[in-house]
Formats: C-alpha cells, structure tokens, sequence
C-alpha cells in the first residue's frame, strides 16, 4: 500500500485542515528522479519526507497524525493505537486518506471519529461513518484528477448501526475488506525521542557497527544467556553484559542511537515500507544524518521506494533535497499549521537552509522581540520575575 495524501479535521491541536501530501507536485526531471517513487502511471511520490519548524511548532504532533493514519490502514483498534493521544479533546474528526493499493487501485477512506466521555473513564474513540471510494489506477489522467471520486466510485461503506457492529468492532476501519495485501508497512520511532537504550537485540553488521564506531570490532548477542558481546579492536577479550543499562558504560549514546535508528530503516528499505523518526539529528552529527537520508534517495539502497519520514531543527540538512515538495514547514499560533515548502518557495536555486535561518520564512526563528526580551532577563542578574 501507497500512502498519496492525508487530509484531517477537527483536530483540537491543529489550525483548520491539516494536509499531508506524499505525491510529488513538481515536475520529475531524470537528475532527482531517484528521489521519488512511481507507483503507478505518471504518480510519484516522495521517498522522503522532512518537517522543519522551531521548538514546538508541532513537528512531533505531525508525526503521530500520519503514525495513527498508518494504524488505521493496517485495521488496528483506534483504542489500542498509542498515537490515538491526538484525538485528545476533539469531538469529531474527519480523516480522509488517498492511498493506492496494487490489487484494487487508487482509494479514498473517509472517517469520522467520534469520542465517548464518561466521568472519571477514559475516552473511547469510535468510527460513526465511514466510505471507501476506489478506482482502476487507468483511469487516473493527471495530477488534477488523481484526488478527485465521484458517488459511482464508493466500494462499501459503513455507519454506527448495530447491524453493521455484530460484523465489525466500533474502532476499527472498513479498510480491513481490501485483506492482508493492504497493509501499511512501516516502523514508528517517535516514541523513542527522549529514550537512548538500545531497542533490539542481535548480531549487528559489522559495516553499520564500524561506520558509527571504528573502535568496534564486533557487536553479538547470546539468546542463551540473554547476553550483548562487545568486542573493542583495542581489547583482546570481549566484553559481556547482561542488562541494557550497562549499555551506555561502552558505548556511545550516538553509537545506540544509530544502531536503532539505522537497524528500523533497514527493515523498511527492506520491506519498501515507512520510517518515521522525531528530531533526527539527537546524538548524531550531521553526516550521519545526511547519509541515512541519501540512503532513502539512492535506488540502489532503496529498491522498493521506502520513505523516511523525519523532523529536524537542523535546517542544513534540507540541503540535501534538492526538491522542495518532500519539505514542510510547521508553526503554532494558536493551532499546528503545515505547510509544504514548494507552495512557499517557488524556486531551486536557493540554499533552503539560508532561507530558514534568515527568517525570510514567518515563524521558523525564534522571533528577534523574543531574543531580546530573554536577553535582557538574563543580563539582569536576578531570576525574580519583575511582573510590573
């Protein structure tokens, strides 16, 4: 399955409609088609996908929404989704998702979902309505149709009747009709933003052990003895531990970082499936950074058109892009709004991380009223707060 399109409203933390488009709006050229995917006739889409935005523009918030459509697809109970803590205080939401999938075509699955409040319970989400509109990818002609279904195009849909529940739990898509051959696959590491323990366990390749540290020889696990062997060029004998909170005395929280950063995008350059990753850049430096995106943009690595799906503060690695479609930029007044750099920035000769930093963008730096006002709190030499 395809992701082309996210469209959410009703969403408390967002500004109006929030879209995500994976599809590729600018035109393809031969030097950046590796960049993109072709899934179907003159579709691509974006084998990466970047969210750039200052502190708590929301970047994290995106992430979730596009993990819980991704849940959703693969016909999971919204209640049992961890991501499903978007959907905190709204009442009804309405999720539209454009995906292709190889066996039935281009789809639209529309839903609305609705939340049940009991004093002192926890909330209890609910799909009220839902339509699943699909057509033959043939019939697709252009970009501007390739969203567009009419009423002949509705494939099955469903309400909150109880007829319909005796067949189908409450908080679980239609989607689950198109079978297995749906599925979304993708690996979500949002969740591990502010945790650096090691998250698998196995016999690292030596190439990705030595490519974060040279100074490793070797990297095994023991399921015998539940058992993480580290072997150090420098040191004749390995070294064994068990527990991962010994971890971190041998090894480097970048070193961690990168062996499950890297290890869960193998699995989707594997599997031509999804990588999302929160503040990409924590305990990296900037190359190696860029080299796991490159991966993502180089056909020889990725084969099956796998997509990284990341948020970053660190804007010189939007320079590694040379399209601007793949690249959105989030602010927070009063609501997350998204919006894709190419409907900002019309042109490609231009080093995006010069137009970031200069502020030529609204609300992608800090504010300079901001800087002074923290400025001349600190220069003042009291942490008392002057409220006069």
């Amino acid at each position: 399955m395809r992701i082309l399109r996210i469209e959410a409203e009703g969403i408390f933390l967002f500004e109006g409609k929030a879209v995500i488009d994976f599809n590729a709006e600018q035109r393809v050229y031969p030097d950046n088609a590796a960049m993109l995917y072709n899934p179907f006739g003159n579709t691509y889409t974006n084998n990466v996908l970047s969210f750039v935005g200052v502190n708590a523009s929301g970047k994290t918030t995106t992430l979730k929404l596009i993990s819980f459509v991704m849940s959703l697809l693969n016909a999971e109970a919204i209640n049992t989704i961890d991501t499903k803590v978007i959907l905190e205080k709204s009442t009804n939401v309405v999720l539209k998702t454009y995906f292709y999938d190889e066996k039935a075509g281009v789809c639209l699955l529309e839903t609305v979902i609705g939340v049940t409040k009991e004093e002192g319970a926890v909330d209890r989400y609910t799909i009220l309505h839902e339509r699943l509109y699909i057509r033959k990818a043939g019939s697709i002609t252009s970009k501007a149709n390739l969203f567009q279904f009419a009423n002949n195009d509705l494939y099955q849909s469903r309400d909150a009747s109880e007829e319909q529940l005796l067949f189908l739990k409450d908080d679980v898509s239609i989607v689950i009709a198109l079978g297995k051959s749906g599925n979304v696959f993708f690996r979500d590491m949002t969740e591990w933003t502010d945790f650096n323990i090691l998250n698998s366990f196995g016999d690292f390749p030596t190439a990705l052990i030595q490519f974060l540290d040279p100074s490793i020889e070797y990297i095994k696990f023991n399921p015998n003895e539940t058992e993480l062997i580290v072997k150090f060029k420098k040191y004749k004998e390995p070294i064994s531990m068990r527990g991962i909170q010994n971890i971190s005395h041998y090894l480097s929280s970048g070193t961690i970082k990168g062996l499950n950063v890297f290890m869960q995008a193998w699995m989707a350059l594997i599997k031509g499936g999804y990588f999302l990753v929160d503040e990409i850049e924590n305990h990296f430096n900037k190359e190696i950074v860029a080299t796991l995106i490159r991966f993502f943009m180089d056909e020889k690595v990725n084969k099956r058109g796998a997509t990284l799906i990341y948020s970053t503060h660190y804007v010189e690695l939007l320079d590694e892009l040379d399209r601007n479609d793949g690249i959105y930029v989030t602010r927070n007044n009063d609501g997350i709004s998204i919006q894709k750099l190419h409907h900002i920035l019309k042109r490609n000769d231009i080093k995006k991380s010069d137009v970031f930093q200069s502020g030529m963008l609204e609300g992608t730096v800090p504010s300079y009223e901001a800087s002074m006002r923290l400025k001349k709190t600190l220069a003042s030499g009291t942490i008392v707060e002057d409220n006069k």
